[in-house]
This record gives C-alpha cells, structure tokens and sequence, in this order.
C-alpha cells in the first residue's frame, strides 16, 4: 500500500523530466498576458516555432494558453487543451529522407501528468502537400480538441513515402 504513492511521485518525475526535454524542442517566439495574477506569472496565450525535423524549410507555429499564478509558476498547473496551429514554408523545401503516411512530428507535455499537445504529419500524395494536425489528448477524456494547416510542396518536388 506505501508503495502507490512512490509510484505516483515516479510518474511525476518522470512526466515532469519528459517535459523539459521535450519542450527544448520548441523555440519560444512571444507572447501576450491575457489575465493578471498577483502572485506568479500572468495567464498568458504563448506562441512556439517547430522547425520539422524531417522536412527542411517547414516551421510550425502553435499559439496555446499557459496557466500562471504559483502553481503555473511551479510548473503543477495544467494548460488548457485549446491550441492553434500554421505551418508555413520558410525556405526551400527538401526531405531528410523518405516520410512515413503519417508521423507524430513533436510533442510536449501540458501538465505534470499524461496531457500532452502532440503534432502528427500526414502526406496528402494527391495534392503533393504536408498537412499538420496539432491536438492535445488526455489519458481519461475523448475529443480533444484540435487544429489542421497544410503546406504545399511544388509539384517538381515529390514528397518521397515510405
């Protein structure tokens, strides 16, 4: 029974460890206080660059909401799942290698336990285009809510699959 809570406080760690190793992936562009708190950080809504790892000359951008106050500060509180996504293409396009049908591109953690905001990449072949889903999903509920962009790719540039 004494061993639940160890288990418990392992996930944290771990959950919280996985967090900031995942968040350095995210360039931190800006971001605007949208309510003020007397105690710790404002409520904000930031925006993060995602340059994708497979795909040179692609960024993402996500605008999400950070929770402030002390246990935003801390880094306990959970951010709400709403998010928005914009891929854009930044240069010239080319492809580190062939690309999965679809690949979960990043992810970060929104909350000490189990919420993350994830990125998937998907090929749509027909149209010679990337298209980015950005959702945030968590262990005990369903629809999550979510974002959609697409990048054209120049016809004389085929997306190599997989």
């Amino acid at each position: 029974m004494k061993l639940l809570p160890l288990k418990f406080a392992a996930v944290a760690v771990f959950s919280a460890f996985s967090a900031c190793s995942l968040t350095a992936q995210a360039e931190n562009i800006g971001s605007v206080d949208t309510a003020f708190k007397l105690i710790g950080p404002d409520h904000k809504v930031v925006i993060e660059a995602y340059d994708d790892p497979k795909v040179n000359g692609v960024t993402c951008y996500i605008s999400r909401a950070k929770t402030g106050g002390i246990s935003g500060g801390l880094g306990l509180a959970e951010d709400k799942s709403d998010a928005s996504i914009a891929c854009r293409q930044v240069g010239p396009i080319s492809f580190t290698g062939p690309l999965k049908q679809q690949d979960e591109v990043f992810n970060q953690s929104l909350s000490i336990l189990f919420k993350k905001l994830r990125i998937v990449r998907m090929v749509d072949q027909k149209r010679n285009a990337l298209v980015y889903l950005t959702y945030s999903d968590k262990l005990i509920e369903g629809s999550p809510k979510n974002s959609v962009t697409a990048v054209p790719v120049d016809r004389s540039t085929p997306i190599p699959i997989k």
